[in-house]
């Protein structure tokens, strides 16, 4: 061969014109890269832009670089640090409540945001006229765009506003610091800070915000204002936030659903995988004998290994970078599916990091899934060249055991990247390890038993079929492999599919509340349930809440918590003022999961509450312990007398803590009352009463947010039905992949077939009932298998319960071996079209 750089120019050469002769076969070889690669640089790439773009605009969607804010009026030391501070460059006072609209008669529940002092800082008040977003600081309102198009609302007409009444300045288009999702529920109204008070709507009950916006110069250090203000913020029960922690806060939310999206493509990944797997075993199978031949004309054990390897990682590289480009062209489609779900405008474009990850997957994936059956040609006979000697000897073990390490490890590392989480990533690969297991244990077993009991009596074609599957370098392991995992994958995704949609799925039975009357006073509750009766409409619930704030845990102080930097107890718990209710049972949405109830208590001894699961678990509270709660002034010493389970998904008023009857009947309370309309005339008539007669009220209409809550589910499900699609036409590219790839090992034997005697029909059906069989045994085994692994994961990861759907059985199941079927009868037509002869003359060639 001459020098090493002669050598290999030769090995290229050689893989170059071997590669070039094959072409056709190595094409769904590439493909199954390409769409594996496309799945996962998408999902990747748009999680990392989406992250880029939230911290690009962070400012804007904050409208400033940083804010101080409470939900209750600041005290002297918050004071104290904002005049520090040089005093906030603007304020705003936000809560929510019902807003009348004298000239259409309609009502809408509506945020309203009274601001002074120039807000926003950054962005833009989008308003139709634009002179609006200045000019209503005088005496008007700005409404939000959709509200004023929904109730035919025109500029000039008027709101009323409790005690008030202003005139509309202008639409909203978009106001920093609202949120799409929020704002369909309860869209902002902004009016002048100094028309708040007037309104009389801030009452008991009411949730109130207060927020001061701060300019930062160009040389402060958010980060260390932060670290230092933070904490001492926290202890007097008010919060920073910077533009930089809002970016990470809002990266976080979204990380979820990116984390789901990259299982979605580490899916479709796989199932390249496979095809690359079986694709290449079979491949390597017919260029046994071009080895040997060329071993024969002196080419080392290496060089013959070589050429092949060469011939993959080019493979990979052309693999990666089509799988690259099309990620790029696919993640176009996010933005559009997504809609109003994204916080900020996306700006997609292709990164570096994006290619160099599909371009170290494709050859990654390709060699390591492919050095398995490349090993084969190691030790390969040049006496297989004339058929002399069968192929006799077996890969080394350790050989195989690295291999299959590696493979295990590429695995783990990657699902790992994707999850962030160990444990599930080791469960994630030992469940695909049990299903390759079992799919081989039931491939082999099948072979054996029909070996063992072989019909002789049967006709020719169902003999020869039969035998085809357990003869000399049959393919039965090979597609059932194939056929398995890729419909394993594909059913496991559909059964998640169903399992997250089922989930985020909204319930309306008949005799649920349909509308919530919030910040209902107790000097109210007997007149508003009356307007109600009189309207002909049920009281379902008259629910009365205190408002109280945790003042010790197991005997220690909120304070002294606080302090302790080694605790573990959530800050939500130790700042947040919790509503709570007293009753005497429990209702549909709760489970007592731990200790007993009690409904009723004397307030003499220590009181027993019933608490959450979540505000166990963040309070590191169990049954027995001790919790301590101000009252509005007054210390009640409680004990954990039961943990509930509670639904929050159910649209109904739930509880994090409550009470039983007999201990808070006398403190300052409010009220929360539900009932259910009929049609959306009688919801509105109830609606515009209440709001004339009960200003301060504010009402949660479940039809519209039902409506609205199906309008953004519907655009999830768009995209976890696309990706799930998406990875259901990889798998199918898999199985052709495989099909189309076991078409040699019908050549020859066709060929002798019909020198034999054969008809071109037999022959056919002979295909057609090995084709048959393996699809369906493959897809069978592979829904089971998707049944087991889908109900673990619900119930370690969706902790739910697990109801199979249907489709898989009665659609992918059948769809499945239909598909193999057919690919395999339509890929074997040229079998019985080229003569013997030509077949032979190709094989001796």
């Amino acid at each position: 061969m001459g020098n090493n750089n002669t050598g290999i120019s030769w090995l290229v050469k050689m893989a170059w014109r071997d590669g070039k002769a094959s072409f056709g076969k190595l094409i769904l070889f590439v493909f199954s890269i390409t769409l594996g690669v496309a799945a996962v640089v998408s999902v990747y790439s748009f999680s990392g832009i989406l992250k880029k773009n939230i911290a690009s605009q962070s400012k804007s969607l904050l409208g400033a670089d940083y804010l101080i804010e409470s939900d209750k009026p600041v005290n002297d030391k918050v004071r104290a640090i904002i005049d520090s501070l040089g005093g906030a460059d603007a304020k705003e006072i936000n809560f929510l409540s019902m807003a009348a609209f004298p000239g259409s008669n309609g009502t809408k529940l509506l945020e309203v945001r009274g601001v002074e002092g120039g807000f926003p800082f950054y962005g833009e008040l989008e308003t139709i006229p634009k002179s609006a977003a200045k000019d209503f600081v005088q005496s008007g309102a700005l409404v939000d765009a959709t509200t004023m198009l929904q109730l035919d609302l025109n500029v000039g007409d008027s709101i009323k506003l409790g005690a008030i009444t202003l005139p509309i300045a202008g639409s909203l288009e978009n106001v920093p610091g609202s949120t799409s999702v929020f704002g369909a529920i309860a869209p902002p109204v902004l009016i002048p800070y100094i028309y708040i008070d007037a309104t009389g709507l801030v009452q008991t009950g009411s949730r109130i915000e207060y927020k001061y916006y701060f300019k930062a110069d160009e040389n402060e250090d958010l980060v260390l204002l932060n670290n230092q203000l933070a904490p001492v913020l926290d202890a007097e029960e008010a919060d920073l936030d910077t533009h930089i922690s809002e970016a990470r806060r809002l990266g976080r939310r979204y990380e979820n659903f990116g984390k789901f999206l990259n299982l979605v493509g580490f899916i479709a990944l796989l199932l390249g995988c496979v095809g690359i797997a079986s694709g290449m075993g079979i491949y390597v199978q017919m260029k046994l004998r071009s080895i040997a031949v060329l071993k024969c004309l002196g080419a080392s054990k290496r060089q013959s290994y070589l050429i092949f390897f060469i011939q993959i990682a080019a493979m990979g590289i052309v693999g990666g970078l089509l799988g690259t480009t099309f990620g790029y062209l696919l993640q176009q489609l996010f933005p559009v599916l997504l809609g109003d779900l994204l916080p900020v405008d996306v700006d997609i474009s292709m990164s570096y990091q994006s290619m160099v990850l599909g371009v170290a997957l494709g050859l990654v994936m390709s060699i390591l899934f492919a050095l398995y059956p490349l090993m084969k040609t190691l030790y390969v006979s040049p006496l297989q060249a004339l058929r002399v000697v069968g192929d006799t000897r077996s890969r080394p073990k350790r050989a195989t055991m690295a291999v299959g390490l590696g493979i295990v490890l590429f695995v783990l590392c990657f699902s790992y990247w994707l999850l962030g989480n160990f444990e599930r990533s080791l469960a994630f690969v030992g469940g695909l390890l049990a299903v390759f297991l079992v799919l081989t244990a039931v491939a082999r077993a099948f072979m054996a038993l029909l070996k063992k009991f072989f019909p002789d009596s049967w006709g020719f074609i169902p003999r020869q079929s039969l035998k085809n599957l357990f003869r000399p370098q049959n393919q039965t392991l090979v597609l059932v492999l194939s056929i398995g995992i890729g419909t394993f994958l594909i059913s496991t995704l559909y059964f998640t599919k169903d399992l997250l949609l089922e989930k985020a799925s909204i319930e309306d039975s008949a005799n649920s509340a349909n509308m919530i009357l919030m910040d209902v006073q107790s000097n109210q509750v007997s007149a508003i349930s009356k307007t109600i009766t009189d309207s002909g409409l049920p009281v379902i619930d008259q629910i009365p809440i205190v408002t109280m704030r945790v003042e010790k845990l197991n005997g220690k102080h909120v304070e002294e918590i606080r302090k302790d930097t080694t605790s573990q107890v959530g800050r939500w718990i130790l700042n947040h003022e919790f509503r709570v209710t007293y009753r005497d049972t429990l209702i549909g949405s709760e489970k007592i999961i731990e200790g007993s109830w009690r409904g009723t208590a004397s307030s003499n001894s220590d009181i027993p509450i019933s608490v959450s699961s979540d505000f166990a678990r963040m309070a590191r509270v169990s049954v027995g312990d001790p919790v301590a709660f101000n009252v509005q002034g007054r210390i009640m010493d409680t004990r954990v007398q039961s943990i509930r389970e509670v639904d929050w998904s159910r649209l109904q008023p739930n509880f994090s803590v409550v009470f039983p009857k007999g201990v808070l009947e006398n403190a300052p309370q409010f009220g929360v009352i539900t009932t259910r309309t009929k049609t959306d005339v009688g919801s509105a008539k109830l609606q515009q009463q209440l709001v004339k007669q009960f200003p301060n009220v504010s009402i949660l209409d479940l039809k519209r947010i039902l409506s609205l809550l199906e309008e953004i589910l519907g655009k999830i499900s768009w995209v976890i039905n696309f990706m799930a699609f998406f990875s259901i036409f990889v798998g199918i590219a898999v199985l052709m992949g495989a099909i189309y790839s076991s078409k040699h090992q019908r050549v020859r034997q066709g060929a002798l077939l019909r020198t034999l005697g054969a008809k071109g029909h037999q022959i056919l059906k002979l295909i057609a009932i090995e084709y048959a069989i393996l699809g369906f045994l493959g897809a069978f085994m592979g829904v089971v298998l998707a049944v087991f692994g889908s109900s673990l994961l619900a119930w370690v990861l969706f902790d739910t319960a697990f109801a199979p759907s249907w489709i898989p059985f009665a659609i992918i199941l059948p769809a499945i071996t239909l598909l193999v079927f057919v690919l395999g009868v339509a890929n074997s037509l040229g079998i019985v079209r080229n003569s013997p002869l030509s077949v032979l003359k190709k094989e001796k060639s």
